[in-house]
């Protein structure tokens, strides 16, 4: 009972949270727009206070992806513009992943009977894919999302995986698309009017956004083509 008790409780505050954030209205601040408009005042503030404001992104940036709120792609490019290209990659790797990992440990202690019932159909091809590929489909999955970032962390929840092995693969799997759009992220942090959007910088950077996601799917293709010869000769 007390078990049990302390699972409803944490429910409670978990849904709270998310209540909070939509009544509020916080997932404004999360959005492109928001971010222009504070861009110098947040600029001001992280030359004088570099370590905190580094602290607060990366425990929003958890807390957002933790709870599956809306604004993590936000987040990345605004890291981007506002801390640059190493410190906002490194900040959004580890964040990303941890807020990953602690949203994919919700749905495997917490919700598994909820998340069973909304994404019950999508389980049964992870279960598939892990059962065929291991930890190599979450890999795959993390480079080429075919389901949306929240959705992978939950679903993976109700998998036999092992969180070690969710944490690093999530982490190498999602470092190169992190990497983009920090870029871009930057860039956009550099546009000051309206002919700032046809600067090479960002236009490069809008193509990678859109040219990533189907060199990846090539890739992995050829990956998997070479992947299953090696899997008949050892069968």
């Amino acid at each position: 009972m007390p078990a049990r008790r302390s699972r409803l409780l944490l429910i409670l505050l978990l849904a709270a949270l998310v209540a909070a954030f939509f009544v509020l209205d916080l997932q404004r601040l999360l959005t492109l727009a928001e971010l222009k408009a504070r861009q110098q005042a947040f600029a001001a503030y992280y030359l004088d206070h570099r370590a905190l404001t580094i602290t607060c992104y990366f425990l929003l940036y958890v807390t957002v992806t933790a709870l599956s709120l809306p604004g993590a792609t936000v987040m990345t490019l605004a890291g981007g513009a506002l801390l640059g290209f190493w410190p906002a990659l490194v900040t959004v790797s580890f964040a990303s992943t941890l807020g990953a990992t602690l949203a994919m440990l919700v749905s495997r202690f917490l919700l598994r009977d909820w998340v069973q019932g909304k994404f019950g159909d999508k389980l049964k091809a992870v279960n598939d894919g892990i059962a065929r590929e291991g930890a190599f489909y979450l890999f795959t999955l993390r480079l080429v999302p075919v389901f949306p970032f929240f959705v992978i962390n939950l679903l993976m929840g109700l998998t036999p995986m092992r969180i070690s092995a969710f944490s690093w693969v999530s982490q190498v799997g999602m470092l190169p698309a992190t990497a983009v759009y920090v870029n871009a992220g930057t860039q956009l942090g550099q546009v000051e009017n309206a002919a700032g959007i046809l600067s090479p910088g960002l236009l490069l950077s809008f193509a990678l956004l859109g040219i990533f996601p189907l060199a990846v799917r090539k890739a992995m293709q050829l990956v998997r083509a070479r992947r299953q010869p090696e899997k008949s000769r050892e069968s």
